[in-house]
């Protein structure tokens, strides 16, 4: 946990053999926060799955059926299901404009949505993150996640493909597999078909499996086309990760970024919004909205109280990951009514994709690469007048950090906000950015940076808006537009 969400995230692919059934697109199978940053590889992973077997039933029946291996459509309670699922289509039969789930303040330092997949749902907690677009789950009785066990809370439910009628396999020629593994998967496909397979001609495999890495954290598995549920709207034939294997990494992670396969390109929103908690890294029982919206709302349509600033598009061609970030544009960054001296190479990215400023939900504390950070650490050393306290900073990994000698109550800090294009200005409240360490006599700068760095500055964002930072705005990601707005509230109060 100690800044795994605060790196940039890079991608490469490799590619490798499994045995699957050969009609990959329509099988069902039984395959035997942390915070998260990126970058996808596919290692060499053997897992074997059975193919899948059939079982016949009279066209009737007036019972419940006892076996365990019962065809799923013939049992009650994928009957029950259905028809609940039928009627609310029938009586809803308009798509809806907005839908709504609740947004958790998580131990870990992240948020977490509630999301329901399969057929009868089964309902799984996700990371709620914007800088990456998978959207991925843990994956059977026997999903093994190491070094999990500094978590809290790491019994997290896992998703049983074989207990879903409409679990599927995403095979190699499936348009949705190359959203992972880029347009030239299926000629990789059918190298590896004629390598390992006697049958030349055969390409039909399934999609290869995928690795996540997030930071420290990673994860493993498989791609699923799985039913997405909501209460008044079902989503289908939605690409699902399913995870076998995981580092760090014990519950779902649900990607909000601007991939193919993210949750907001699948269902096709024109805009989404969330409003996030005050958390104090603990299982608190308040909550607050995500709101996902799929209808037009009109060119320019602003909401109420809200500044905006343009999405910018990283130009990179060698780094098509990077173009799964909302960047946007800094102008400034100012401390008191001093404007911080950023090198002007790093406030967007360049050719090679380096540098910019993203937007992160998936990261607790903002990152900012170790030029930035030092001159504005420097800024509020010069601005503020109390002693510092080195030993904490050692201790907590945080610099700066003050004694308080008159208490936390009269505490009184330099205002940090940041500029962005078009004239947006975010001025973060003093709790977003210094908190309180050790017995509470100690604030601390809650902007962290690194010594890894590319020649010449920046190797990936420059600076990574964290979720600390995002605490008390209403934040909307306007995909309709390409622009990013934000205003400060209360996010206890559900004003939208």
């Amino acid at each position: 946990m100690d800044g795994i969400m605060n790196s940039p995230k890079i991608y490469e692919k490799r590619f490798c053999v499994f045995s699957f059934p050969q009609n990959a697109s329509s099988s069902h199978y039984s395959l035997p926060l942390l915070f998260p940053l990126h970058h996808i590889t596919i290692h060499h992973h053997y897992f074997i799955h059975p193919h899948p077997q059939h079982h016949h039933h009279p066209p009737l029946f007036t019972h419940h059926p006892s076996s365990s291996n019962s065809h799923p459509f013939h049992t009650l309670q994928l009957a029950v299901s259905t028809s609940i699922t039928r009627a609310h289509h029938l009586k809803n039969h308009n798509n809806p404009s907005s839908l709504k789930t609740l947004v958790h303040p998580k131990t870990y330092g992240g948020y977490s949505i509630d999301l329901k997949f399969g057929t009868p749902p089964q309902t799984f907690p996700f990371v709620l993150d914007t800088g990456s677009s998978l959207v991925w789950l843990p994956c059977y009785s026997h999903y093994l996640c190491s070094k999990c066990n500094s978590f809290s809370n790491n019994n997290t439910p896992k998703f049983i493909p074989k207990d879903s009628f409409s679990s599927k396999f995403v095979g190699c020629r499936n348009p949705k597999c190359a959203w992972v593994f880029g347009s030239d998967v299926t000629s990789h496909c059918c190298k590896l078909a004629k390598a390992a397979f006697s049958n030349n001609n055969n390409c039909s495999q399934t999609c290869p499996a995928y690795t996540v890495q997030y930071g420290l954290g990673s994860t493993a598995g498989f791609l699923l086309s799985e039913n997405l549920n909501f209460p008044a709207k079902n989503v289908s034939d939605f690409l699902v990760g399913c995870s076998v294997v995981s580092v760090y990494q014990p519950g779902g992670i649900a990607g909000f970024g601007r991939g193919e396969e993210s949750l907001p390109a699948q269902m096709n929103l024109t805009r989404f919004s969330y409003c996030l908690l005050s958390h104090q890294f603990d299982e608190s029982p308040e909550n607050s909205d995500l709101v996902m919206e799929a209808t037009n709302s009109g060119e320019g349509k602003k909401t109420n109280g809200v500044s905006y600033t343009a999405f910018l598009k990283n130009p990179s061609t060698k780094k098509p990951a990077f173009g799964a970030y909302y960047y946007i544009t800094l102008r400034k960054i100012v401390v008191g009514e001093k404007r911080v001296r950023v090198p002007r190479r790093m406030l967007e990215p360049d050719v090679n994709g380096d540098g910019g400023f993203i937007v992160d939900s998936g990261s607790t504390l903002t990152f900012m690469e170790r030029p930035i950070f030092d001159l504005v650490a420097e800024e509020f050393v010069k601005q503020v007048n109390y002693t510092r306290a080195r030993e904490l900073e050692k201790q907590f990994g945080l610099s700066p950090c003050f004694v308080l000698a008159g208490g936390a109550e009269t505490a009184s800090f330099p205002e940090m906000r940041f500029e962005f294009r078009g004239g947006a200005k975010m001025r973060l409240p003093v709790a977003n950015y210094f908190s309180l360490v050790g017995k509470g006599d100690v604030a601390c700068l809650t902007i962290v940076s690194d010594d890894v760095a590319g020649q010449g500055g920046a190797v990936g964002p420059a600076v990574i808006l964290g979720n600390y930072q995002q605490q008390n705005f209403y934040v909307e990601c306007d995909l309709e537009n390409e622009r990013f707005g934000f205003r400060s509230q209360s996010c206890q109060k559900r004003v939208y």
